[in-house]
């Protein structure tokens, strides 16, 4: 079956092109923020899993000025996908861990870089990092661009993130989203497949949450493993075994069965920089991974949303 005509799940770079008429790169920035649960706010060190880079693109060097990771960024990516346009993504760490006049004048500075390219704006940031006034700045934001805020949740388990040392809650994630849909914000939610503890069953109860609240998108990260880490030092006790490729291709198309179709999927698979991968290794062939996942949906005959359609 030819997956561009009729593909099995809702891609996010097909929805894009229909927008946009072309192709639409996320260009990755950090801005040099922190996370309360690295600076003590909330706790120290970070989530279990995050290097010192945080949840940084491969691609980014902070030791660069934002224009700078701009110039450079956009460079590689016309390098790879031509004639293209693209969202500026605050990535690395919590991009609204900060006052709301602050976070105007960053992002502001940044959009008129390249008024020719630069088509939207996506800013990553954790829900105990949504203010009320930083909400308003951001859907003042989404009136005047293609906007979308992300959200990591990574688990549906209080239990589970308080282990990864997330720092927040359930409630306050699900309290963060009713406020900003409240706005109506687009908002794409960050989850990991394969963390310490969770099976099939958190999968689909994941989900199911997301449905639930009508989520506009969804990120899906294999959980890998960064040396130097605390979940490395697991990894060496043998406390933590990481997913095999079968496993985590099978667990993604269970979740993809039970998500709503009309959730857009963002990414469907980890990125990690080889230098700091410690394991699982297959996790560094991104596109084989994602062809697996095509491929397994198509030998099982199904695709997103196939098991709530199939119940209604």
């Amino acid at each position: 079956m030819n997956h561009q005509i009729n593909p099995r799940y809702n891609k996010f770079s097909r929805r894009l092109r229909e927008i946009f008429g072309c192709r639409v790169q996320k260009l990755p920035l950090d801005a040099g923020f922190s996370c309360p649960n690295r600076d003590g706010s909330v706790s120290y060190g970070g989530c279990i899993y995050c290097s010192s880079k945080g949840a940084a693109s491969p691609m980014l060097d902070n030791t660069d000025n934002l224009r700078a990771q701009y110039e450079k960024s956009r460079r590689i990516l016309k390098r790879k996908y031509g004639n293209c346009k693209f969202m500026l993504y605050f990535q690395a760490y919590t991009n609204t861990y900060a006052p709301a006049a602050k976070l105007r004048k960053l992002y502001d500075s940044a959009l008129v870089w390249d008024k020719q390219d630069i088509v939207g704006l996506s800013v990553a940031t954790r829900c105990d990092c949504a203010a009320d006034d930083v909400l308003d700045l951001l859907a003042d934001y989404a009136q005047k661009y293609y906007f979308w805020l992300e959200l990591g949740l990574q688990s549906a388990r209080d239990h589970t993130l308080k282990l990864i040392n997330r720092g927040h809650t359930l409630a306050q994630y699900k309290d963060a989203v009713t406020r900003a849909k409240s706005r109506n914000l687009k908002i794409c939610v960050h989850i990991i497949i394969g963390l310490p503890g969770e099976g099939r069953e958190d999968i689909i109860a994941m989900a199911d949450l997301l449905n639930s609240q009508s989520i506009d998108a969804v990120k899906i990260h294999g959980l890998y493993i960064i040396r130097d880490t605390p979940l490395a030092k697991m990894y060496y006790r043998n406390d933590y075994i990481p997913l095999t490729f079968n496993q985590y291709v099978d667990l993604t198309c269970d979740f993809l069965e039970r998500l709503s179709p009309d959730i857009i999927i963002q990414r469907l698979s980890s990125d990690p920089g080889t230098d700091e991968l410690l394991a699982p290794l297959w996790m560094s062939n991104k596109f084989e991974v994602l062809s697996a996942i095509e491929s397994r949906l198509e030998a099982r005959n199904t695709r997103q949303g196939i098991s709530i359609l199939s119940t209604s």
